[in-house]
């Protein structure tokens, strides 16, 4: 892993001493929000974490290398850079191979929190099934990866812009506990709750905890998707919503959006309908998961 991996030292003290890490993607802060939100956000992130008693671990791709923690002045960099990759399981060993810079998107950081030893892992909402997948097969890979790699990820459910009962449906084939955080519904990343029941539950971190010891000590592969409602102040009207992310659907088929520029496109087009709110929901959704994730790396490291 030296080979490819370089870990900020205060990252490396504290999984070399059992301490609580939990990881962060770079691609929110390089594609998802505006500049200078981003930057704001990635500060209030990292405050968060800290206050909940662990160290936030930024991972990209620096120079053809994993890196795992980053400062503000070079994530600031990266996510002014026109040439950063995003970057998911496929791109992973070209853009290093390459030499080149990347932000890591929920498989990438998956993959690199595995090999960094950490097991928590904060983001906004996963990828999932897109609508009219029946046409275009577009699964994202971070269903498969949830499926193999060993890392808890804290998330809002998925995006809405996704089909989500054949994205349960999928996490289901392929074995991935989906838990509710005091929920017994799947939200949907701007949205608290659909429609959609969950059959699993936990309320603490706590519980989450021992239920990661447990099913890894069982020699059970894969990760655990922990689901953590959007704050009722800063959630959005599902209505509202449906109907923006309708039109952004549209607004992508028209211009010939595919594959991995879809997920910004639609995201910007549905921040420009709904004046904003949609951008204001994203930062309150990510700081809630970033806190959530630290009480839950708390608690496993407390083993």
């Amino acid at each position: 892993m030296d080979n490819v991996l370089d870990m900020a030292p205060e990252i490396r003290a504290a999984r070399d001493a059992g301490r609580a890490v939990v990881a962060i993607e770079s691609t929110v802060f390089a594609h998802g929000l505006p500049h200078p939100t981003n930057l704001e956000t990635a500060a209030r992130l990292d405050a968060a974490v800290r206050h909940e008693g662990a160290l936030p671990a930024i991972v990209a791709i620096i120079a053809g290398r994993i890196r795992i923690g980053l400062d503000a002045a070079e994530l600031a960099r990266l996510a002014a850079r026109p040439d950063t990759a995003k970057v998911s399981r496929r791109d992973l060993a070209y853009v290093l191979a390459a030499g080149g810079y990347g932000a890591t998107t929920v498989s990438g950081t998956m993959i690199a929190a595995a090999m960094a030893g950490i097991r928590v892992f904060s983001t906004g909402g996963i990828g999932g099934v897109h609508r009219g997948v029946e046409e275009t097969m577009d699964v994202s890979a971070d269903l498969d990866e949830l499926a193999r790699t060993d890392v808890a990820v804290v998330c809002a459910g998925a995006k809405a812009i996704l089909d989500l009962p054949r994205t349960l449906e999928y996490l289901e084939t392929k074995g991935v506990p989906v838990i509710g955080y005091g929920t017994d519904r799947f939200p949907a990343f701007y949205v608290r709750r659909t429609a959609l029941r969950l059959d699993q539950r936990c309320d603490t971190p706590e519980a989450i905890a021992r239920l990661l010891r447990t099913k890894w000590s069982l020699g059970l592969a894969g990760g655990v998707l922990v689901c953590n409602p959007i704050p009722e102040p800063h959630a959005m009207d599902a209505d509202v919503l449906e109907r923006a992310t309708e039109h952004a659907i549209a607004a992508a088929a028209a211009a010939g959006v595919t594959g991995k520029a879809i997920t910004p496109f639609l995201l910007d087009r549905i921040a420009a309908l709904t004046g904003g709110e949609s951008i204001a929901a994203n930062v309150a959704l990510l700081e809630n998961n970033a806190r959530l994730a630290a009480r839950i790396a708390v608690a496993f490291a407390a083993r």
